[in-house]
């Protein structure tokens, strides 16, 4: 299989969003629009709905969402234990390592609901719902952590604002409970997802920028190799101590290596960080992933 075909169309769109931001009419004051209807709507909307649309069979999926939440909380404690390694942690500004953390953990799930489902089709799709559905409360919760607490902000009422949080909670819920949603919503509910993932990769690539790269390196090399490498190598290892069939392997090695959340600058900025450094580790990060999805992919053999 050739990655980069399966790659390409997702790619192919972050590209036009940054030509578009940065060659034509539609700059950054648009761009910055999109994000919000995508943060705030689409995407929850999108998280949602993929979630409740199948129901979730907790005992059949219950491996892969051992494996990912595994994954996740390695990602997580890695990612905080950067200050604290002895020589590392010398190099590395509180309050950055506060912000960016989070790019060395979460997660873009627009890049990972459009290539699961090219690598395995239907069950490809589930499975990554389910992936996002239990990981990203985990990881929104430890994104929002060091930064509420470094800047002495309320923790729990960032996360009851958190439009990801909300939408999975409730969509597990639901699911969980046995609802489904009306048939005759489904049309209006896969538009607005199709949508989300559109503009959403559009978003990423308008918000791209390459000016603060040169600051904070030793942060910047260790939250994205984190990102791209080490996780796809502990992705393999998971995958064989909790037994997964080569589909649920795919899913899991595929959702190692996904570029991080484009929302995770969104988040930085909106808390009184320094947005435009995380945006260049998003930016880095969404580039790297052209590399390292094909790599964790070839792991698998």
């Amino acid at each position: 299989m050739i990655y980069a075909q399966l790659l390409f169309p997702d790619f192919s769109l972050i590209v036009c969003g940054y030509l578009l931001c940065r060659y034509t009419a539609l700059n950054r004051m648009v761009w910055t629009q999109v994000e919000s209807l995508v943060y705030f709507f689409l995407f929850p909307v999108l998280l949602f709905y993929s979630i409740v649309k199948s129901p979730l069979d907790l005992g059949a999926a219950s491996s892969v969402i051992g494996a990912g939440l595994s994954l996740s909380l390695a990602g997580i404690a890695m990612a905080y234990s950067l200050p604290h390694l002895p020589w590392l942690g010398r190099h590395i500004d509180a309050r950055e390592h506060a912000a960016s953390a989070q790019v060395a953990f979460r997660f873009n799930s627009f890049i990972g609901l459009a290539l699961a489902e090219r690598l395995a089709g239907s069950q490809g799709l589930q499975m990554i719902a389910v992936l996002i559905g239990v990981c990203v409360p985990l990881s929104n919760v430890a994104a929002v952590w060091p930064m509420a607490r470094h800047a002495q902000r309320g923790f729990l009422r960032e996360l009851a604002r958190n439009p990801l949080i909300l939408a999975t909670a409730s969509g597990l819920v639901v699911n969980l409970l046995g609802f489904s949603v009306p048939d005759w919503s489904a049309p209006t509910l896969t538009r607005i997802g199709a949508s989300a993932i559109v503009l959403g990769l559009m978003a990423a690539g308008a918000g791209m920028q390459f000016g603060h790269l040169s600051q904070a390196k030793t942060l910047t090399t260790a939250v994205l190799s984190i990102r791209h490498v080490l996780l796809p190598l502990m992705a393999l290892g998971l995958a064989r101590a909790f037994g997964l069939t080569p589909v649920q392997s795919t899913v899991l090695l595929a959702f190692s290596a996904l570029p991080t959340a484009s929302s995770a600058y969104v988040l930085a900025a909106r808390m009184g960080y320094n947005g435009g450094y995380v945006a260049g580790l998003v930016t880095l990060s969404t580039l790297l992933g052209l590399v390292s999805l094909p790599f964790a992919l070839g792991l698998l053999g």
